[in-house]
């Protein structure tokens, strides 16, 4: 029960980069992460919005209690060693408590946010970026785009080509140095 050390690791990191060293402001920091680096990204949002410009969570395992209870999915139930199983309450109160899609603060003012997802991903479904996406639209006060993008022919790993790979990877790329204010988009 130790998971939440993570995030806090994550956010001291963030603060550090800002308030002591004075490298950047919140509105020039981004950050970053991929299925379980997406909670990690999703879970510090909630926990300190402010500290952030931008984010991007790229097949982000977002609703953590509701994937990790259905012992069908793939790598779920192995992974209860490491988690915890949410059917016992002790575990699934603890992911409760850190679950981005359970705690996401309702007059928050959010980053942006790009969010992508793999429509055929067995390991975190299309559904949890969705579902992240819609209630941080719909419950936060953030003016902050909020963008969503599902390839409806990948899975997990996204693209395997390499020229897919990196048309990817500048879509990424353009979409975080236009919300950090670096490019202006193209009309």
């Amino acid at each position: 029960l130790c998971k939440t050390n993570t995030f806090d690791d994550f956010i001291d990191v963030a603060r550090w980069l800002v308030n002591d060293k004075k490298l950047t402001i919140p509105e020039k920091l981004s950050c970053e992460g991929r299925s379980a680096g997406g909670l990690l990204i999703g879970a510090s949002l909630n926990q300190s919005p402010e500290l952030f410009g931008v984010a991007i969570l790229g097949v982000p395992f977002v609703d953590v209690v509701s994937t990790m209870i259905d012992a069908s999915i793939p790598l779920t139930a192995g992974e209860w060693e490491e988690w915890g199983c949410p059917n016992e309450e002790k575990f699934f109160d603890y992911m409760m408590s850190y679950c981005p899609m359970h705690n996401v603060q309702a007059s928050a003012k959010y980053p942006s946010m790009l969010l992508t997802a793999g429509l055929n991903d067995p390991r975190v479904q299309y559904w949890e970026p969705a579902k992240f996406a819609a209630t941080i639209r719909h419950i936060t006060s953030a003016d902050s785009i909020v963008a969503l993008k599902i390839d409806m022919a990948a899975g997990h790993f996204s693209a395997s080509d390499r020229y897919k790979y990196l048309k990817e990877l500048a879509f990424d790329y353009a979409f975080l140095l236009s919300q950090l204010g670096i490019v202006e988009g193209r009309d």
